[in-house]
């Protein structure tokens, strides 16, 4: 059974509609990226699910009971936002033991269950610090302690890692992940960052316009995009302009390549084909089917992967290829045949809006 449904969620302030028929289910102890530019209305999802703002339209139910208009004090959710929102005058401890004086839970219990959540946190040795005697990445762990320490039913972060550097923030998402492992909580995490939600989700939301555009597992996002706007957010990739030519093939940069799923189309629609940049090579490999005939432009050496500008068919395009010890690097102006598999090439059918 689902422990969080969403069902025909909608939000309007006034005339502008920022979430449109959004509906999702998400599993006990799953972790769910909500992902998409800024606008595409994932923050204001996630405070709907929290209680901050009222659903204009749907349904909203966490473990079985509606909640859509239930008080965000009484849903039992824990959240973590972008700002700490630390209590700059209280402890590390007292922050942590904040929620569990406000529920009524008794002093020994609160002592142990705030040692339990810094134990968690791996910042015990700091409990008697105040926020400002903390970097970002500590105060974040903290605050992350403090909401989980009621025992949430769910789990809800928001751009949590946005205010941090590039390597604090590496190391906190890997924390974040390991933590909610640990506890087997829901959660739901907000992040405009691809990287992030790939490296760490059971599952992907990628927003756009107020909708669900594509809900799939990282994998499938990245590699199976179901409409235009996901593949080209999601990841580098090159695309050309092509055409139905049959009911198995499409005709593109000069060259016909057939055997494929083509969408029901009538021939000559156009379309568009997409190629991500790690499924091209320079060479054949094994399970390359197709080649584009190109010239070499550009070449940059960047330790573990060569990448390759190529001119096929008067665009340019790009080719990624794993560093190895016996890779040649192509030189500018060579002609070179630009090979892929037929399982590489994605169809587009969809129109950028």
């Amino acid at each position: 059974m689902s422990f969080l449904t969403l069902t025909g969620i909608t939000k309007s302030f006034g005339a502008n509609t920022v979430v449109r028929d959004f509906n999702l289910t998400v599993e006990p102890g799953e972790f769910v990226s909500f992902l998409g530019p800024s606008g595409c209305g994932k923050t204001t999802v996630l405070r709907m699910i929290a209680g901050f703002e009222t659903p204009s339209g749907g349904v909203i139910r966490v473990g079985g009971a509606d909640v859509t208009g239930l008080p965000a004090s009484r849903r039992k959710i824990g959240m973590v936002f972008q700002a700490y929102a630390l209590f700059p005058n209280m402890s590390v401890r007292d922050n942590v033991a904040f929620g569990l004086k406000i529920a009524g839970m008794g002093s020994t219990k609160i002592a142990r269950r705030v040692a339990e959540m810094l134990d968690l946190i791996a910042l015990g040795h700091l409990a008697d610090r105040y926020p400002y005697q903390l970097s970002g990445g500590q105060q974040q762990r903290v605050a992350l302690a403090r909401a989980l320490a009621p025992r949430p039913n769910l789990l809800l972060l928001d751009e949590p890692l946005s205010a941090l550097d590039a390597q604090i923030r590496t190391s906190l998402r890997d924390d974040i992940r390991r933590i909610q492992r640990e506890l087997g909580i829901t959660t739901v995490f907000v992040t405009h960052d691809q990287e992030e939600a790939l490296s760490i989700s059971d599952r992907v939301v990628v927003m756009h316009k107020g909708r669900a555009d594509q809900i799939g597992t990282p994998s499938q996002i990245y590699n199976r995009p179901t409409t235009r706007f996901v593949a080209e957010f999601v990841g580098k990739l090159n695309t050309f302009g092509a055409h139905v030519a049959g009911p198995d093939s499409i005709r593109f940069a000069n060259s016909e390549i057939s055997g494929l799923q083509v969408p029901a189309l009538e021939n000559g629609t156009p379309i568009t084909v997409a190629l991500r940049p790690e499924a091209l090579s320079l060479g054949r490999r094994p399970g390359d089917t197709q080649f584009l005939p190109g010239r070499v432009v550009q070449c940059n050496f960047l330790g573990s992967v060569i990448r390759a500008l190529v001119e096929v068919a008067g665009q340019s395009i790009s080719v990624d290829m794993f560093n190895r010890a016996d890779v040649t690097i192509p030189p500018i102006g060579a002609q070179a045949d630009v090979w892929f598999a037929h399982d590489d090439l994605l169809l587009l059918p969809e129109v950028s809006q």
